[in-house]
């Protein structure tokens, strides 16, 4: 380096120590995994113990950057009230996801304890397939397990950071299903030595924008090309056992519990739930943002309504009004953009997660459950066009696109559940709730 030129970061420039072992791998390497469990290792009580190893998703671009930056990267939390930095560096290793070679090397050392994961919802799915050719994360995880087995490594434990109910046990189903295609007898070993622990993840992580990048390299003197922006709020709730270990995450914050069921919903529905409908209500009004959508009336009614009947199904002592104010002040941090096109993404994998479990209460009471099916409507509403919709079901979202009126309702609640096409009822009621987020959709202020 010669001259004035600012310094890229890395390890030196951070003076960020030597690495930790490796102990954690991590598929999905992500900008909330980094905001997240790489944040809360980080200031874990014996972090210097406890080293991650994270493996990209789909393509290898993110385990590029970060490579060149000794894995350390700055993490920008953003309030109304400013920005703070600080340089994170519980990564020391990072990996394209495909090298499968390399997650299988790391889990047959009896070293790693842990593997988290972040790798969407909509990854869970699962056929024979995919163990034998690693065509997914979880069958590339399956293939390392079983060369853990071989090596008589030992016990490990997976935990999900999924926005999932009951996310360690929809994993442990995944992970069986493809260890019995590998070998009957794996299957049995996965039973007899890996965990599955179940969590409630959140901490909102918008994408990284280039004015991130340069609004680092002006506050902290050095070039990084892989920043995180997230707010300053952050929450970790974990039910399970981790028969190897686990670093001291509770020094960070983090909550051990037996049951996770509660707060799991409370997040899933609360959280989530008002995140699809303001995605979904908030395009079609104009919004771009979380915060921009929130302060319109028609989305922020709609979000409010859901609450309402989601409370009615969640514990007291859980304090719902609490969490509903917390939720509104969050969402309104104007300096995050918490961009709705993002949050909208694999919508019929989420709405049955969010919007089904509070419909189908509410009617079970005797209710009409609106606000849960207001949901629901807004994303008919939305998936009007094709070559803008992402989701697994895409092609099928697109065919029932070219059907009218009732056909293309009914083909779309099909997708998310045929009982709700079945029932006249609710298309009538979907019907009607649609035709209130269209109708001002054009007169909307942006």
């Amino acid at each position: 380096m010669t001259g004035n030129a600012t310094p890229r970061l890395n390890r030196e420039v951070a003076a960020a120590g030597p690495k930790a072992p490796v102990r954690i791998v991590h598929l999905g390497l992500g900008a909330f995994h980094r905001s997240h469990q790489a944040w809360f290792t980080q200031h874990a009580g014996d972090a210097g113990e406890w080293g991650i190893a994270a493996f990209t998703g789909r393509r290898p671009d993110a385990a590029e950057v970060l490579s060149e930056q000794d894995g350390v990267f700055t993490l920008v939390e953003r309030s109304d009230a400013g920005d703070t930095f600080e340089v994170i560096g519980s990564i020391v290793e990072a990996v394209d996801g495909n090298d499968v070679g390399r997650l299988a090397e790391l889990l047959a050392a009896p070293s790693t304890a842990i593997v988290t994961l972040t790798i969407t919802e909509a990854a869970y799915s699962t056929d024979a397939a995919d163990a034998e050719h690693s065509a997914t994360p979880l069958g590339r995880l399956a293939v390392a397990l079983a060369a853990r087995k071989e090596n008589g490594a030992g016990p490990l434990a997976i935990v999900s950071c999924d926005n999932l109910a009951h996310n360690g046990s929809v994993t442990r189903e995944a992970v069986l299903s493809l260890a019995e295609t590998l070998d009957p007898g794996f299957a049995d070993w996965v039973m007899a030595n890996v965990s599955f622990v179940s969590t409630s993840v959140d901490r909102i992580t918008p994408r990284t924008t280039a004015e991130d990048i340069a609004e680092v390299a002006a506050a902290c003197g050095y070039d990084d090309a892989a920043p995180v922006v997230a707010e300053p709020f952050r929450n970790w709730i974990l039910s399970g056992t981790f028969p190897a270990g686990r670093p001291r995450w509770e020094d960070a914050g983090a909550v051990f519990v037996e049951d996770l069921e509660p707060y799991e919903n409370r997040k899933l529905w609360l959280l989530n739930g008002a995140h699809s409908i303001l995605a979904y209500a908030g395009q079609l009004r104009g919004h771009a943002t979380v915060a921009e959508a929130l302060a319109d009336p028609l989305c922020r009614d709609a979000v409010e309504k859901f609450w309402d009947e989601a409370a009615r199904h969640l514990p007291d002592e859980l304090d719902t009004p609490a969490y509903r104010a917390a939720l509104v002040e969050r969402f309104s941090n104007s300096r995050i953009a918490h961009h709705l096109a993002q949050i909208a993404v694999d919508g019929t994998t989420k709405l049955r997660m969010r919007a089904l479990p509070v419909l189908a209460a509410e009617r079970a009471e005797g209710r009409p459950g609106d606000g849960a099916a207001g949901m629901i409507a807004a994303w008919v509403a939305q998936v009007t066009s094709p070559a803008d919709v992402k989701d697994p079901l895409a092609a099928e979202i697109a065919e029932a696109n070219t059907l009218d009126g009732d056909r293309r309702t009914r083909a779309l609640l099909e997708l998310l559940d045929p009982g709700l096409a079945a029932d006249p009822g609710v298309l009538a009621q979907v019907h009607r709730l649609q035709d209130r987020f269209t109708a001002s959709s054009t007169s909307a202020s942006r």
